[in-house]
């Protein structure tokens, strides 16, 4: 079984043995909700969302939790610590598939589905002397997380150029790290997203491949997930959550400027850089096609060892 396969069902079982109720309030004040989160660009929606009083308008007093990364928030909504998280999709269908009680409620955010022009991809430093996805074969590649969503984009981009996604050696590093590693060589590639894209571009870098569009066509990468207990217990609240996040998702799509002018108030991206950033597709729906190609995969590449059930799962 995968690293993360382990460490997420190890950490979640224990936490879902908490049985922490859901949050509630007393008669006529709004209800207590806690969102555990990454604070990058994807969930620039739901920060205008809160700003915008979406929340509010439903009897809803959100609080936005940062997380270091999906496999942390999902523990915690399983124990009743928060009532909803954010986590990308494939660790959603690790842990479905491991049996814990996982359900997605709406979308988080799509790749652009426009190879060239995506919010993430595939990148050498301005002097490599790799041209190709297809000289990847025995180079070291950084990923952010080892055998979950960008791995496995990198490895359907190693696919579609004819390579051996075993040839290549998968280099966990976090997004900030990267283009430094880069620059300096500890690396041959990386997959960068936004804002760490527009920094490679700046120095000179070059993009190889739009690995998430290479993965599928239109790629929902992450979504809004509850707790099957969540939902039994207060399924009112979880479809007034789902409405406010409509309502963001439609906003932040709408609204770009609105996404520029909020990010620096979570993230510490820099300013200068903001206005060239190719922003994700804000869509309330799941593309279940996307997530069937993603199971087909991960299942091919060993990251994902049992069938999950995606009628279980995805709303």
């Amino acid at each position: 079984m995968k690293r993360l396969a382990v460490a997420l069902t190890a950490v979640a079982l224990a936490a879902a043995g908490c049985g922490a109720p859901a949050s509630s309030s007393q008669p006529g004040r709004p209800d207590a909700v806690t969102v555990g989160l990454i604070s990058i660009v994807d969930v620039a929606p739901i920060y205008l969302g809160k700003e915008k009083g979406f929340f509010a308008d439903r009897n809803i007093d959100l609080t936005l939790r940062p997380a270091e990364a999906g496999t942390e928030t999902i523990p915690a909504v399983l124990s009743g610590d928060l009532q909803f998280g954010y986590s990308n999709i494939v660790t959603l269908l690790l842990a479905q598939s491991q049996g814990l009680p996982v359900k997605v409620l709406i979308n988080g955010d799509d790749s652009t589905g426009v190879a060239g022009r995506d919010f993430g991809s595939l990148m050498v430093s301005g002097n490599s002397p790799i041209t190709s996805v297809a000289d990847l074969a025995g180079r070291k590649v950084a990923v952010n997380v080892l055998q979950n969503v960008v791995e496995l984009a990198v490895r359907a981009s190693a696919v579609k150029a004819g390579v051996d996604p075993e040839s290549i050696e998968y280099v966990k590093l976090a997004f900030p790290e990267m283009p430094a590693a880069l620059a300096a060589g500890r690396v041959d590639a990386a997959f960068v997203v936004e804002p760490f894209q527009q920094i490679v571009v700046s120095q000179g870098g070059r993009p190889l491949a739009s690995s998430l569009v290479d993965l599928a066509p239109n790629l929902s990468v992450a979504q809004y997930f509850t707790s099957k207990k969540m939902l039994a217990d207060n399924p009112d609240l979880a479809r007034r959550f789902t409405d406010a996040m409509k309502e963001s998702l439609a906003y932040a799509e709408g609204h770009p400027e609105e996404v520029h002018r909020i990010l620096p108030t979570y993230t510490k991206i820099p300013q200068a850089v903001i206005p060239n950033m190719v922003l994700p597709k804000w869509v309330p729906e799941v593309n279940e096609d996307s997530v069937a190609a993603i199971v087909r995969l991960a299942r091919k590449e060993r990251i994902l060892s049992s069938e999950p059930d995606l009628d279980d799962l995805l709303p």
